[in-house]
């Protein structure tokens, strides 16, 4: 794999359709889509500083990397990518992707991040922002914290692990969601969901809980939710607390 270290990279498309190169240590400046199109690369120790970094790429894995606030809809259209301990700043990551697997990454402004995507697995991660995860499907999430409303709208085949959910209106519009040892606190939780199985799960949520077919609760706690369960249809649960209201 051919290294490129230490460069300044500028102008638009500055390294187009790269392949099997790893860069190290370089700073894609200004200029737009500066790796669009390329395939089995590596950027390791880099910034990325200008819109759409990470177009219409393949096979790509990125270490200790930052993208500045400046490089939005870094991630488009791209399939099978890798990031670790990395920071990512701007918005609107993330599009239409495949393959997507995050560790370490902190996504302080995460508005409209991981839209339509699939295949998805993130670890260890701190996201902030609203609509994070809408439209994606196949997501795995693990020791993950969201501070942002509307996380998961329309999300579908979704598995989360000791997580914590800061999110109102979080998993709308969902299909076949488990959480297990997550702790959501947030209004409207869950409405207009189909298969949605909570287990050892910490929830607080004012009317959350409606509008759902197929909802199961296993030794659960309750808190500060009132209203819960409206218009819900086959439901299976063991909550540890008292609810408000149902």
């Amino acid at each position: 794999m051919e290294q490129v270290k230490n460069e300044v990279l500028v102008g638009e498309r500055a390294m187009f359709a790269s392949l099997n190169k790893e860069f190290i240590n370089c700073t894609f400046e200004d200029g737009e889509s500066p790796l669009k199109e390329s395939k089995n690369i590596k950027v390791n120790a880099c910034s990325f500083k200008w819109k759409y970094p990470l177009w219409y790429c393949n096979d790509v894995e990125v270490f200790d990397t930052t993208w500045d606030v400046t490089a939005r809809s870094g991630v488009w259209y791209t399939n099978n990518l890798v990031i670790r301990d990395s920071k990512i700043n701007a918005p609107k990551q993330f599009r239409r992707c495949n393959g997507i697997k995050l560790s370490n990454v902190e996504i302080p402004n995460a508005l409209e991040t991981m839209w339509m995507c699939q295949n998805i697995e993130i670890k260890n991660t701190h996201i902030v922002g609203d609509y994070f995860g809408m439209n994606s499907k196949n997501i795995v999430l693990e020791n993950v914290i969201i501070d942002g409303n509307y996380c998961f709208d329309g999300g579908e085949n979704i598995k989360a692990y000791n997580c914590v959910f800061n999110s109102k209106d979080s998993f709308w519009n969902c299909n076949n969601v488990e959480l297990h040892n997550c702790k959501i606190v947030g209004e409207y939780l869950a409405w207009n969901t189909k298969h949605i199985t909570f287990v050892n799960c910490n929830l607080e949520s004012l009317q959350g809980l409606c509008y759902i077919d197929d909802l199961k609760l296993v030794d659960c706690k309750i808190y500060n939710t009132n209203l819960a369960f409206e218009f819900c249809s086959n439901i299976n649960a063991t909550i540890l607390t008292k609810v408000d209201s149902i």
